[in-house]
């Protein structure tokens, strides 16, 4: 009888331990629950007290190879840049090429209140409009990849002289003489049928465009400055436009036939429909004609490796649109910036 009520008894004190045990896991659990709650709350409190600022961005065209390099660099690096205290709210927008309709997506932008502008400019020769829209209503105006004035150009004469407003890009006249350097720098400096003279066919972007005006001009400057006579067989626009790239480059190889030396595009897009157009005419690129591009797009890099295209000049979209973001920020923050802030080309050959 003892050994059973010492046996009850046993029993009891094990289930109380048990049950005191469980309560005292509980309470240990509530500080921590407890301590959880107030880091939940500087969060939230953190992105209450965020600034956002409101950022947009006009591109000239999304059907761009370059431009959509650069219009992602430019929000990836941008969003990257955010902290817990600053936010960016990008609106990205596509002018289709189309100076209306980037001048009515410019005036959206200031309807809503953007804090900073970034703009691809459809016509540098709307640069003034633009920028009196934009300043006018106290936003500051980057101006990115297409220089809105020639500095001999007396019409654009301070138009970018203004606290507000800043060019971002690559001068190119820069990209222009690289394409001839790289041409100068081949054995026969061009001259593949050794007549005396290099026999070129030119393919223009935008003929309003200034880095358009400057690469046709300053790629063949290079040439003459050297001492090297030229020969130009056709000049054509293409708009930037590989179809047009190679419906320009098929017409003048079927015209002019082996006196084409030269092939000079203001950008790979139009080099690479000149490529398919050298291609189905027979001709074979670094042994009876030579290819010039600009931009450095990934797939011109490569052909420039095998030898499918003799050379291509980097128009660097990283550090362009670094350049930008930094800048706005700069504009956001209240700092003074500068109206010009310039990035190397680079030769690719």
């Amino acid at each position: 009888m003892k050994k059973k009520l010492l046996s009850a008894l046993l029993c009891v004190a094990m289930v109380a331990s048990l049950v005191i045990g469980c309560g005292s896991k509980e309470e240990a659990a509530a500080p921590a629950e407890e301590a959880a709650a107030p880091a939940e709350e500087a969060t939230e409190e953190a992105s209450a007290d965020a600034t956002t600022y409101k950022v947009g961005v006009a591109i000239y065209q999304f059907d761009d190879n370059f431009m959509t390099l650069y219009r992602n660099e430019l929000e990836s690096y941008m969003k990257s840049l955010e902290t817990d205290t600053v936010k960016y709210d990008i609106t990205i927008v596509d002018g289709k090429n189309d100076m209306a309709t980037q001048t009515d997506q410019i005036n959206t932008f200031i309807t809503q209140g953007m804090d900073v502008i970034i703009c691809n400019l459809v016509q540098t020769s709307s640069a003034e409009t633009i920028i009196d829209a934009v300043v006018g209503a106290d936003i500051p105006l980057v101006l990115i990849n297409r220089e809105p004035l020639g500095d001999t150009d007396e019409s654009y004469a301070g138009i970018l002289d203004n606290p507000y407003v800043c060019y971002v890009g690559a001068d190119a006249r820069q990209s222009g003489t690289f394409q001839g350097q790289i041409v100068l720098d081949l054995a026969d400096q061009g001259d593949i049928n050794g007549d005396g003279k290099v026999s070129y066919v030119m393919i223009e972007g935008d003929p309003e465009n200034v880095d358009a005006q400057y690469r046709t001009e300053f790629s063949i400057k290079a040439l003459t400055d050297a001492g090297v006579e030229t020969e130009c067989l056709v000049d054509q626009v293409g708009m930037w436009a590989t179809d047009k790239g190679q419906e320009i480059a098929a017409t003048a190889l079927s015209q002019h036939g082996d006196a084409v030396e030269v092939i000079f595009c203001n950008n790979d897009a139009m080099a690479l429909g000149a490529a398919a157009a050298i291609e189905a005419a027979g001709r074979t690129v670094g042994e009876d004609i030579y290819l010039l591009g600009v931009d450095a797009l990934e797939e011109c890099q490569q052909m420039v490796a095998e030898g499918t295209m003799t050379g291509t000049v980097l128009n660097d979209h990283v550090g362009q649109s670094h350049t930008a973001v930094d800048v706005a920020i700069k504009a956001l923050n209240g700092e003074a910036i500068d109206n010009y802030y310039w990035v190397d080309y680079v030769m690719i050959k």
